[in-house]
């Protein structure tokens, strides 16, 4: 057991929280959902006003830059609700949501054949 979890709901949820880390990761820096376009936009505005604000424009603009902190929210919540109780219900949820929708676009981009983009 670790946390208090057997090492297979263990193994699970971590599988879970890398994948579920990963769709935010790419949903924040790179897809093209107007509502995340937007805030990428208004951060982009907010941090190029001055050269003290410049070195934050990366975060929500570089894969290797967001996803600490997006892996630090999908465990964070996962240790603070133990993974139990509706809290954790809503954690598997939201996450397994996260990382089946990210493992189905993997397969389904590399089903496609050569010009199906």
């Amino acid at each position: 057991m670790i946390f208090g979890l057997p090492w297979g709901y263990f193994i699970l949820a971590v599988v879970v929280g890398i994948l579920s880390a990963g769709r935010l990761t790419r949903l924040v820096t790179a897809d093209q959902w107007p509502p995340v376009v937007w805030v990428r936009d208004r951060w982009t505005d907010w941090t190029q006003k001055t050269e003290r604000r410049q070195g934050w424009f990366l975060l929500l603009n570089c894969h290797w830059c967001f996803s600490p902190w997006a892996m630090l929210g999908v465990g964070a919540w996962a240790v603070l609700c133990r993974l139990e109780g509706w809290f954790g219900t809503a954690w598997w949820l939201f996450n397994g949501w996260l990382a089946a929708s990210y493992v189905v676009a993997m397969v389904v981009h590399r089903d496609e054949g050569p010009g199906e983009d």
